[in-house]
């Protein structure tokens, strides 16, 4: 193509862009509008109006949205079939409303999936595949390259590299990651585009891009599966919160919002943790052994009293001893609720079996009649007939009952026995008393210091027990009202859609066989003006559509224990390296985490191309792996950058002034220092890491400080911090 030939084509592309960019101002222009008309839109004071106007303002504001984040980087690819006809690929989908004909199609798409994986061997319809290269903000976006792959065998191909591709992966990185949607290989694509239901682990060797895939795998399926996952949202647990701050853009940018990210940290619902265990006490805790530890501890917390408890009432003394706390507790507990459910139950059986035990002693016994007028003078009620004496026992039982709900030595005696706990309580207070751990029958290598603060493996256990222990009684009221009279109408409209689907079978369940309407209303106080994310996250019991674990090496049998209960779906994307493991309690194998839950109920795939570590790096990293990790194949790179990396040996004092020249040389991109101990380095001019830190995260460069301690600790670590660069590495080793 000459130069005269290329700019025409170049200005015809630009001007096809422009023209894709009025499409989408013009839907963002009509989905605004429609978003402002359902929100003033008059109901009537009909709460089925009112329901649907939520549901629309919601829908098209989600669909501005989705629209916004459209924008930069409209449209990046372009498509000419076999058959003459040409397809734009872009990051959402448009059509013109001149002809109704597609004028962009959605990444997402059937129809674009040749974009990804047309080959010459099978081009899929396709002749020609072209990548643009564009500049400038929208909507002024314009076309400065392109490049074309011809896959007509009959035809020349312009070049066997992708430019694209190459052009992105020398790119200099940022503080967040970039979506790839320009450059998602074959590979990549084939598990993107894997089914919703069941369970795949994705395991690759460092930048082969397991991270990207996972998190176009959500926005594939949020597009594919919208109503459901829109409904119930995905969870994504990444390594830490410098992870989640790299990754969290990608899916916004796509214009998904229903999404929310956490933290092994951060699996206990108010809890941050950041600290860790040493290797063998995290092996402990990760253990799924823990359940039926925390099991044991909640039980152990519902007592017998060692001597009888006294509770002085006005004419009768009543003790709380072995025998009747133990029948309120078997009673208790045969309910099957939580802790914290069943002591309504304990508290009401030791109540009743007291009032029991104060008639006995009172002698209110329809066959003693002295006893019993003596008593009735007593309570100056006059004396009555035999045929009257059950009325008056009925009459004592209640004044028994009223003296013990207004006396404090019952409350206190059902608080010794049954006590109201949390989860934070149960834990800090059994990982305290040796006592406590022996009655447990837990590793007494457990017990720590009161006050200690929570670790990462702390935070499964604290949300087992929040299971086992239920919410606190009498929980905090909303202050806002919830409209029951609203809830009620919500639901009634759902039967009723629930009948002409289902039938009129008086067996069939219908939607207030679960729910009532004060139920109902009291949960969207105020959550209903949120969106799903921000529900989500604020409620312990969500249930997700999809869960999304990174890292996924490192979680405990207990990190998987916990989170799927928040997926019985067992909708979920797994994506790790065995290899790269440095939790003391991750999977050494992805059958020893996943097989008691879900025994060989999943599906292993393989990516095997190393997109980010240039070969000279990846080579001295290789190295590494074959000492610790024999058996396990470095990913091949697709680069090389012509730069060996560096090493050098220096004393402590030399590091900041290695680092700064590095500093000097890198003229954009990120720097990063990874050192065991980083203490005294937060000074320098780069990103500070341990090795656990930078899990998940790439540099243009990196310099790792004494990496034979790093390797010394665990060789996987070392192997994990090389593999973090992505155009230079230098390793300073420290001497005298």
């Amino acid at each position: 193509m000459g130069r005269h030939t290329f700019e025409q084509e170049r200005n015809s592309e630009t001007r096809r862009i422009h023209r894709l960019h009025a499409l989408l101002a013009g839907e963002m222009a009509a989905a605004s509008a429609q978003a402002r008309g359902s929100l003033g839109a008059e109901t009537g004071g009909e709460l089925s109006s009112r329901w649907e106007r939520d549901v629309s303002v919601h829908r098209w504001s989600e669909r501005v949205q989705a629209l916004s984040a459209a924008r930069s980087g409209l449209c990046f690819g372009r498509l000419d079939h076999t058959d003459g006809t040409t397809s734009y690929l872009g990051r959402i989908g448009l059509t013109d409303p001149e002809d109704g004909e597609s004028a962009l199609l959605d990444w997402r798409a059937p129809a674009a999936r040749p974009f990804y994986c047309a080959t010459m061997v099978t081009p899929l319809g396709v002749v020609r595949r072209r990548h643009f290269q564009l500049a400038g903000t929208a909507p002024e976006e314009r076309v400065v390259d392109f490049h074309d792959e011809v896959l007509d065998s009959e035809t020349e191909t312009v070049s066997a590299a992708d430019p694209a591709l190459m052009a992105a992966l020398r790119a200099p990185r940022g503080s967040v990651m970039r979506d790839i949607v320009t450059t998602i290989q074959a590979e990549q694509d084939d598990i993107i585009r894997l089914p919703l239901s069941g369970t795949v682990v994705i395991e690759g060797g460092p930048g082969t891009g397991k991270t990207a895939v996972a998190l176009h795998r959500v926005a594939y399926l949020l597009y594919t599966h919208r109503e459901r996952l829109a409904r119930s949202g995905v969870l994504v647990v990444g390594p830490s919160a410098g992870f989640i701050t790299y990754v969290g853009g990608v899916l916004p940018a796509l214009g998904e919002s229903a999404v929310v990210f956490t933290t092994p940290g951060r699996l206990a619902h108010g809890v941050v943790a950041t600290a860790l265990d040493p290797d063998e006490v995290a092996r402990t805790k990760g253990s799924l052994d823990m359940v039926e530890v925390l099991r044991r501890a909640v039980e152990d917390r519902q007592e017998l009293p060692a001597e009888p408890l006294a509770i002085e009432l006005e004419d009768v003394t009543l003790e709380v001893d072995g025998a009747v706390a133990r029948e309120a507790r078997r009673r208790a507990r045969a309910t099957g609720l939580t802790h914290n459910a069943s002591r309504t139950t304990f508290r009401d059986v030791l109540g009743r079996l007291l009032v029991d035990q104060g008639v006995e002693k009172l002698g209110a016994d329809l066959e003693d009649p002295p006893e019993l007028a003596e008593l009735l003078r007593g309570l100056n009620i006059p004396e009555i007939e035999p045929a009257g004496a059950a009325e008056v026992t009925a009459e004592l039982r209640a004044e028994l009952r009223d003296g013990l709900r207004s006396h404090p030595d019952f409350h206190a005696a059902v608080e010794r026995l049954w006590p109201v706990l949390t989860p934070t309580r149960v834990l800090s207070e059994l990982f305290a008393s040796p006592e406590r751990l022996a009655a447990a029958e837990a590793d007494p290598g457990l017990r720590r210091a009161a006050g200690s603060p929570w670790t990462v493996a702390d935070a499964p256990l604290l949300d087992e027990l929040a299971e086992l222990l239920g919410p606190l009684p009498d929980g905090p009221v909303e202050r806002t009202e919830p409209d029951s009279a609203y809830a009620s109408e919500v639901l009634s409209i759902l039967e009723s859609a629930d009948r002409e689907l289902a039938g009129e079978d008086p067996d069939e369940l219908r939607p207030t066989d679960f729910v009532t309407a004060d139920v109902l209303a009291a949960r969207q106080v105020p959550a209903h003006l949120a969106d799903v994310a921000e529900r989500a996250a604020g409620d312990r019991e969500w249930r997700y559509g999809h869960l999304v674990v990174d890292e996924a090496q490192e979680l405990s049998a207990m990190d998987w224990h916990v989170l799927l209960r928040r997926c019985p779906s067992r909708s979920i994307t797994a994506v790790g390296d065995l290899a790269q493991r440095s939790a003391a309690a991750g999977a050494q194998a992805w059958q020893d985490v996943l097989g008691p839950h879900l025994d060989t109920r999943w599906t292993h795939r393989t990516l095997t191309v190393n997109y980010r570590t240039p070969a000279e790096i990846m080579a001295l990293a290789a190295e590494v792996l074959a000492g610790f990790a024999p058996g396990h194949r470095p990913p091949e790179s697709v680069r090389e950058t012509g730069e060996h990396p560096w090493q050098r040996t220096a004393s402590p004092s030399e590091v900041p002034s290695i680092v700064e020249a590095e500093a000097a040389r890198l003229e954009r991109g990120t720097l990063a220092v990874i050192a065991a101990d980083p203490s005294g380095l937060e000074h320098l001019p780069a990103e500070v890491h341990t090795p656990v830190s930078a899990k998940g995260l790439e540099f243009d460069a990196v310099v790792i400080v004494d990496p034979e301690r790093i390797e010394a600790h665990n060789p996987a670590d070392l192997y994990v911090s090389m593999t973090r660069a992505t155009q230079r590495l230098g390793l300073v080793h420290l001497g005298a």
